[in-house]
């Protein structure tokens, strides 16, 4: 293995060993909590532009395997661990952690104190960041890091999101999603679900599927008039990297969305939701990023365990009135989940799809179908008493 160094803006230099890939890349650095689930992180294109540190201490035990992607490959920017696991022990892998980041091009790199980089970034807050087996020079690699852009302000959804139109189809595997309550379609028929995909997860492609969904996939930067000649009994907002602000096309679309449709959005999707009713994002300091973030339910009164990837928060303050806020962050009071009061409109911040796991929060897909089937009836009934 080459020698491979991180640097930070704020002067930090940490040298490890590189697996994967060589090269050099520039990343904002950020840390994720989950004990599993790596090649979920990997894949989510919401780590787009991000160097993820991972805090559980070896990685890669388990290998890869070609079912559970959540894209086509990695668009995170680099991978940084503890100890690499240099014998993965699972029947369903198909390929080392090692190999796979070396096929797509991604850099990691192993033996760096990951306690150390990790309390650093909780104290100073996710930085720019650069890692690199080609340039040891920590002066120069410190400089790089401070003249990059950084994440504010760039519109990193375009640069993830699909290219055109399709319809999902579920992709082979030996796993199912632990489908929520009342997710069958009354009528027997499948609920029409666009998805606005700014950066998408399939697994929660999978999870409308499987709820009772026939799920047709668009770019965000897709028009209104071509949405609606899908004729969708509901819209659901995708998750995706960076600052939801650039995302100007995105809110306008929804906020000719709503009233039309029933629409569910998670996480960046529940930021732009939140902005085209005209609340405010803010960025974290350092982010939730993990398997293991507390959430309450404000309506049910539950603590539900889930799974987080933003740097960007809604500003609750900001929320208009005819906006309630659903669910509340215990660890630090941020907004997770939002609902209109009169439109069927309602987001949530972290990702009830998460594989794998938890599953406490599988009940959302399950009132998205509830409030289609409710529009659906609504129709049903003003084309009857038309007639």
């Amino acid at each position: 293995m080459a020698v491979a160094k991180l640097a930070l803006e704020d002067g930090t230099v940490l040298t490890g060993e590189s697996f994967g890939a060589e090269g050099e890349t520039l990343g904002e650095a950020v840390f994720n909590t989950s004990m599993t689930g790596y090649q979920e992180i990997l894949t989510d294109p919401s780590y787009h532009g991000q160097i993820v540190t991972m805090t559980y201490p070896q990685i890669g035990n388990y290998g890869v395997n070609r079912d559970d992607v959540e894209s086509p490959r990695p668009f995170l920017s680099g991978f940084v661990v503890r100890e690499l696991a240099k014998r993965p022990s699972n029947y369903r892998h198909d390929q080392r952690l090692e190999d796979y980041l070396a096929e797509h091009g991604v850099i990691g790199v192993q033996g760096i104190d990951t306690r150390t980089l990790v309390l650093r970034i909780r104290r100073q807050g996710a930085m720019k960041s650069i890692l690199s087996t080609v340039d040891l020079d920590d002066a120069s690699l410190v400089a790089k890091a401070r003249e990059s852009r950084g994440l504010v302000g760039r519109d990193l959804a375009r640069e993830v999101m699909t290219e055109g139109v399709s319809q999902w189809t579920t992709q082979s595997g030996e796993w199912q999603f632990i489908k929520p309550s009342g997710s069958t379609a009354e009528s027997g028929a499948p609920y029409r679900v666009v998805a606005l995909d700014f950066g998408m997860k399939w697994n929660i492609a999978r999870c409308l599927s499987e709820s009772g969904c026939a799920v047709t996939v668009v770019p965000g930067t897709t028009p209104v008039d071509e949405i609606l000649a899908l004729e969708p009994d509901g819209i659901f907002v995708s998750n995706g990297p960076g600052d939801p602000e650039p995302v100007t096309y995105g809110v306008e679309t929804l906020q000719k969305l709503m009233g039309e449709v029933p629409i569910f959005g998670i996480c960046l999707g529940h930021q732009l939701l939140a902005l085209s009713l005209g609340a405010k994002t803010f960025k974290l300091k350092f982010g939730h990023r993990g398997a293991n973030q507390p959430v309450l339910n404000q309506r049910s009164g539950r603590v539900e365990i889930t799974t987080q990837n933003h740097g960007f928060a809604v500003d609750a303050a900001t929320l208009p009135s005819e906006v309630e806020a659903t669910h509340i962050n215990l660890n630090d009071q941020t907004l997770e989940g939002l609902r209109h009061k009169t439109l069927p409109v309602f987001s949530v911040q972290y990702h009830p799809e998460a594989s794998s796991g938890p599953h406490d929060s599988a009940y959302l897909f399950g009132e998205f179908i509830e409030m289609m089937d409710a529009a659906r009836k609504r129709d049903m009934t003003c084309r009857g008493n038309a007639r």
